[in-house]
């Protein structure tokens, strides 16, 4: 989460700088802390009414990167207000209005490309099964969340996420190693905000796990 705090300061920074330098011909500064505030406020609305439950919880630490920014933005502004000698916006100006909605938005598209997709709701140990496979179920927001049991020959196992693909058709590719509990084996329930069919639950050596029953909705 501290990251994402990280990414609302600099995509604050971003933010304000642009709407400080968009000011220059009116010579209203004060609307870049102002309008960064808001701005977290949006975000904060976006995260509780549209979002919600645990996905929505990263918004709110955006928007405090956002929140940051304009408070600092707001103090500074005696210092950086003088600095300015004239209205008129110079090439430097024009230049990084053009560039800071690109690295705002390249920053922001970057983020989404790079996100894992899933999370791990639970990991431990359990007693083995008599029919391993995995279950899905729907849990917050319409997200899902597939549990996978094991059964005898995986005593002692430990469950390592190597990958899990969220282009095309869902498959999640785990590895088994050793290091658990000797008479139990592991268990894990990984979250995925969806399911592209057909999914596909195996090891790294290729062992595939099949569905028990059907998908609870």
């Amino acid at each position: 989460m501290y990251l994402i705090m990280l990414g609302g300061l600099f995509l604050g920074v971003l933010f304000f700088a642009f709407v400080f330098i968009a000011s220059k011909k009116s010579g209203k500064y004060y609307l870049a802390p102002v309008i960064t505030f808001l701005f977290s406020g949006m975000i904060v609305a976006y995260s509780l009414f549209l979002v919600g439950g645990f996905e929505g919880m990263g918004y709110l630490f955006l928007a405090v990167g956002f929140l940051v920014v304009s408070i600092v933005g707001t103090l500074l502004l005696p210092l950086l207000i003088p600095k300015i000698t004239s209205q008129h916006l110079n090439k430097r100006d024009k230049i990084s209005l053009l560039l800071l909605p690109i690295i705002f938005f390249a920053t922001i598209g970057i983020s989404i490309i790079s996100q894992d997709g899933y999370w791990i709701i639970e990991q431990a140990s359990a007693a083995p099964v008599e029919t391993e496979g995995y279950r899905i179920s729907t849990i917050s927001e319409g997200s899902k969340a597939i549990t996978l049991l094991l059964g005898e020959k995986y005593l002692g196992k430990e469950i390592e996420i190597k990958n899990v693909n969220k282009w095309g058709p869902t498959e999640i590719i785990l590895r088994l190693v050793d290091g658990g509990d000797d008479d139990q084996v592991p268990f894990i329930q990984i979250g995925l905000k969806e399911i592209n069919e057909p999914l596909k639950v195996q090891t790294t050596e290729g062992v595939t796990f099949e569905l028990i029953g059907s998908p609870r909705d």
